[in-house]
């Protein structure tokens, strides 16, 4: 998701929720994303998984970005709609996992434990070095139009 203000163009990026992300913010933030199950449209999945991790729906003219495939060999897909919401009101799905390690105690985390709106040039310093190029590619793309 993207906005203009005061004629400064923002993406928002969450923060990963989970004790291993707590103390990490350069490098560390994401589009929001997560997975395709099977049979569903990468657009649709998109939308959905917009939605769990930041409790906002997206609506309007998506803009496909170029696939990109990760460090880890797992293929992203993304796309851009211009929209607006309040960071403050994000409401994240949780994952249950084992913390501290071996310790047999089951512990809930939210899937992003923020929300954030970044210019581009923040947002190159923050997102997660596999992802740049998805904010690269837009920052062209908003150039162009």
């Amino acid at each position: 998701m993207y906005r203009r203000r005061n004629a400064v163009v923002e993406v928002l990026l969450v923060h990963p929720g989970g004790p291993f992300w707590a103390k990490k913010d350069d490098g560390a933030w994401s589009l929001p994303k997560g997975i395709i199950d099977p049979g569903e449209d990468e657009l649709l999945a998109a939308i959905r998984e917009f939605e769990e991790e930041t409790g906002f729906t997206a609506e309007g003219e998506f803009i496909a970005l170029t696939p990109r495939r990760q460090p880890s060999g797992k293929i992203i897909y993304a796309w851009a709609i211009e929209g607006d919401c309040e960071p403050l009101a994000m409401k994240s799905n949780m994952f249950t996992m084992e913390w501290p390690p071996r310790s047999g105690k089951m512990t809930e985390f939210p899937e992003a434990d923020r929300i954030e709106w970044f210019d581009i040039e923040s947002a190159k310093v923050k997102i997660i070095k596999g992802q740049r190029g998805f904010v690269e590619e837009f920052e062209n793309f908003i150039k162009r139009s």
